[in-house]
Parts: structure tokens; sequence; C-alpha cells
């Protein structure tokens, strides 16, 4: 952009980052504490995402790989009821939640994490997947079982709710209120200026780059920044009014036809090298535990990976439940074996894909970013270094493909914001109370900092916005493993549903024998 034109936003990026970097900083020293590992740096709120999916995978028996082919037939329909209570199907409730996820963090992320991390990072990436669906898997299913609904039918749900009410029911009333006011907090804070801003921001800056650059396209000036924030904000307000109906005939039709199509590209790119990519998995492989030129050798591969993995898809964070709750269904772990799929679909096929891409193709940015982690220089680690790192493995096979991925970035970053935006409003009206005054305020400050992503860096929000984020955590996880034994609960009886469903007993000889099982367990406990 040129200097006159945007001396007035250089001058707001200034003043703002100025009155918040003593604050994010500080936050950001608690939040991402690190602890020396064999040389590296690990922050410790990874390992407290990373631990509570081992956890919850050993507490659940592994229920993300035992039972698969069961979420796989939840999200196709098959045990639908029409009379559920709930705003989406399960199919929707999923997209809706993926579109919060995928996104700059599986094209530009995972770009880092292997050029620092080296392809080593990509097979610890897919461990951490692995493991986040079983937290997913409890968070959603609490979601769904305390969820609230309101007089027109529309869903109240997530950490706020399921911490505050499921701990009193365990007897501790205080600590609830505690974490569910943290939880809300911390995601609110985080939808305006991560899920919003930087979003916004992010897209921009790869459109500015294939229609001129900063020298030359009209959106590298203000005015056409302007019209870009404007145009989005209004889409998205469109979107946001109709509700969590409206988000998820959205998210149902965008989330898929923006995975495929990047996948397909993905694949392109591998076909023109396909003889690479034996090659390049073992790669994968080996230097997950011999990694060339990584500080801190496999402990430094595995934290990377890692890190990139639990930015991606956020089990654990508290996000998720929120969009999930709206889901039509009588039983609470339907969605929560339907959520499983989430870091599944983000972080083992996404970002795999993304890496093989960028490993097998070996462009000549992902060359230079290796050589300097190697011979250990100093890497920018920033997410427009990461898309310009694929975008540079796409054009090594597919010249055109920049322009592409700027159709699936915009999409991408769409996409995140009206999830974000759903999040952020339910999280508001948990804390300020639901209204159609307080909501009408909420999306009228949402809409305006969408347009001032466009407009704006403010650099020290958006890492304030990340500490904020990773803080929920902290909050939501603490309550799962309190609750994990209604999730038990919840998940036998589903397993119960299923098998007589394909038993072939009807909907109405299950939910009598559920009705008099429950009579007999009340009786006994009485007794």
């Amino acid at each position: 952009m040129a200097t006159s034109e945007t001396t007035w936003t250089d001058s707001v990026d200034e003043a703002v980052n100025g009155v918040f970097e003593p604050v994010a900083d500080f936050l950001g020293e608690i939040v991402f504490y690190t602890v020396n590992i064999f040389g590296a740096d690990f922050p410790l709120i990874v390992g407290w995402l990373v631990v509570a999916g081992l956890v919850f995978s050993t507490y659940f028996g592994l229920a993300q790989f035992r039972h698969l082919k069961v979420a796989y037939r939840l999200v196709r329909g098959k045990y639908d009821q029409k009379d559920a209570p709930g705003e989406v199907n399960h199919f929707q409730a999923l997209t809706s939640a993926v579109s919060g996820t995928v996104g700059l963090g599986n094209i530009a992320g995972v770009a880092i994490a292997i050029s620092i991390g080296g392809p080593g990072a990509t097979f610890w990436m897919i461990l951490c997947g692995l493991l986040g669906m079983a937290t997913k898997f409890v968070e959603c299913t609490l979601g769904v079982k305390y969820r609230e609904f309101n007089a027109d039918g529309t869903v109240n749900g997530g950490p706020m709710l399921y911490l505050r009410k499921g701990l009193a029911e365990l007897g501790k009333p205080v600590l609830g209120k505690v974490l569910a006011f943290g939880a809300a907090f911390s995601l609110l804070f985080f939808t305006f200026f991560g899920g919003n801003l930087f979003q916004i921001n992010q897209s921009l800056e790869q459109v500015v780059s294939v229609t001129g650059g900063e020298e030359d396209s009209v959106f590298a000036t203000s005015g056409g920044a302007l019209f870009y924030g404007v145009v989005i904000a209004g889409l998205v307000a469109l979107v946001l009014i109709g509700g969590m109906r409206s988000i998820g005939a959205v998210t149902s039709r965008l989330v898929p036809s923006m995975a495929i199509l990047y996948v397909i590209a993905c694949l392109l790119v591998i076909s023109f090298n396909v003889t690479e990519v034996p090659n390049a998995l073992g790669t994968i492989v080996t230097e997950a535990f011999n990694p060339e030129g990584v500080a801190g050798g496999v402990i430094g591969a595995l934290i990377i990976g890692f890190k990139r993995a639990a930015f991606s898809n956020e089990a654990g964070i508290g996000s998720a439940p929120i969009a999930h709750s709206a889901v039509k269904t009588k039983r609470p772990a339907t969605e929560g074996l339907v959520a499983m799929l989430e870091p599944f679909i983000d972080t083992v096929v996404i970002c795999t894909m993304t890496a093989l891409t960028i490993i097998i193709a070996g462009g000549p940015k992902y060359q230079a970013t290796r050589d300097a982690a190697i011979e250990g220089r100093e890497f920018d680690d920033s997410t427009a270094a990461g898309i310009s790192i694929t975008s540079d493995a796409f054009d090594t096979a597919l010249p055109w493909f920049p322009y592409v991925l700027t159709v699936a970035v915009v999409l991408f970053a769409f996409s995140t914001v009206i999830t974000w935006g759903y999040y952020g409003l339910k999280c508001w009206g948990y804390l300020f109370g639901h209204s159609k005054t307080g909501d009408l305020v909420y999306k009228v400050l949402f809409s305006i900092i969408i347009v001032s992503g466009a407009l704006l860096g403010l650099g020290t929000l958006v890492s304030l916005a990340d500490s904020t984020l990773f803080m929920a955590a902290l909050f939501n996880i603490l309550g799962l493993y309190f609750l994990g034994p209604i999730v038990k609960r919840e998940l036998k009886k589903v397993l119960n549903y299923v098998r007589r469903r394909d038993a072939g007993e009807s909907e109405e000889e299950i939910e009598a024998a559920e009705l008099a099982e429950e009579a007999a367990s009340a009786s006994v406990q009485k007794g």
C-alpha cells in the first residue's frame, strides 16, 4: 500500500499495539510457558492438550478407532430421527464445526511445521490429530447433553453450559461457574481478534499477492481493502442473521467443496511426482525419530508437530461443542462420535496432504527454509511465509494454482469467520444474557471488526487472541476430567441403541426399553 494512503492505519496499528502489547506479552508468557526438554523449548499448554487426548483415548478404549464405522453411519444419516430436538442434522453440525478449524492452519501452519521441524513433524501431527479425536468426542458429547433450548427452538451449548451444569451435578457448583466464565470469556475474545480479524487480514494478503502485489493491486490501497472488508462483512452478516440453520446450510456445501478442491490439487501435484511418494513417506517416518538439523532432535520435531496440530484442530479448546450442540438428536454421544471425525479430516487428512505435497514438490522456498533450519539460521515463523511455501509447492506442478489457492484461502477464511461468529454469539449471550438487542450489539461489533481486519494489522491483538484461545483449554480440559464418567454412560447408551437399530428394532421399541432400564436403575439406586 502507498505510504500516503496508509499513514492513518499505521498510526492506529501502532497505538493499539502499544496499549495491548504489555498485556499480550504477559499473558503469552503464562499460557505458552515453556520448559526445556533435551535442548528444545516445550510449551506446557501443548502438553496439556496432548496428554488429555492420551488420557481420553485410554479411558474410552480407543473409541476413535473402534467406533469409526458408527460415526460414519451417523454422518450419512442412517440413525437420524425426524422428531429429535435440535436445529441441524449430524452432517451439517460436523461441517459447521470443521469450517471453524479447516483454514490457514492447514495451508500455512503445516508448511511452517515441516520447514522448521523437518518432514518428521508430519508424523507427530498425525499422532496428535488421532489423540485429539478422543478429546473431541468427550467435549462434544457433553455439549449436547447439557445444551439449552430457547423459546424459538434455537440451541445454546458449549463449555460454558456443560462446565457449569455438569460440575454442579457433581457437587462442585463454584468450580463449575469459574471454569464456565473463564471458557466463555476466552473464546469470546478469540472470536473477535483471532477467528475474525486474523482470517480477514490474512486472506486479504493472499488476494493482494495474486492481483499485482503491494505496488499494483487495487486491494493494496485503503479503498480496496475497505471494499473487501465491507463485502465480506455483508456476506457474513447475512449468514449470521439466519442463525445456526443458515450456517449449517452454507457450511454443508462450502466445506466439502473446499476440502475436495484442495485435496484434488494436492493429489495432482503428488501424481506428477508419484515415484517420489514411497520415498516421501519413508522420510516422514524416519525423520520422526531421527530428524536432520532440527533443534532438540526427536523432541524438537515432536514439539513442532504437536504444536501445529493442536493449533489446527483445536481439540480440547471447547469451541467445537458450541456448533455440535445444535444437532438433532436424543442421544448426546451420537454427536460425540460424529465429532471424532473432525480432527481426522482436519489434521490427519488435509494437513497430511499439504505436507506430502510440499515434501514431494520440493519447491525452492521450502528448500531454502529447510536449509536455514539445518544450518541453524533464524527463520521467520510467520503465516505469510507458510502460505508462500505452500503456494510455491503447487506452482512447481500447477503454475495456475496460486489463483485457485487464493479462492480456497478466501473461502476458508469466510467459513471460519461465520462459524466463529456463531461461537462468539453464544459466548456473548452466556456472559451478557440472550436477547434480541444483545445479539444485535454483538453482530454490529463483529461486523466492524471484520472491516478493521481488512484495514489494520493489529498484530498484538492477534497474539493476545491466540493466548486467550489456548487459555480456554485450561478451563475446559480440567472440567472434562471430572465429567468423563458421565460421557462413558452416554456412550454405552448409544452403542446399545445402535445394536438394537441394526437388529431391526423400531424407535418406539428402543425408547420404551430405555425408559424401562432407566426406571429400574433409579429403583436400584433408591434401594
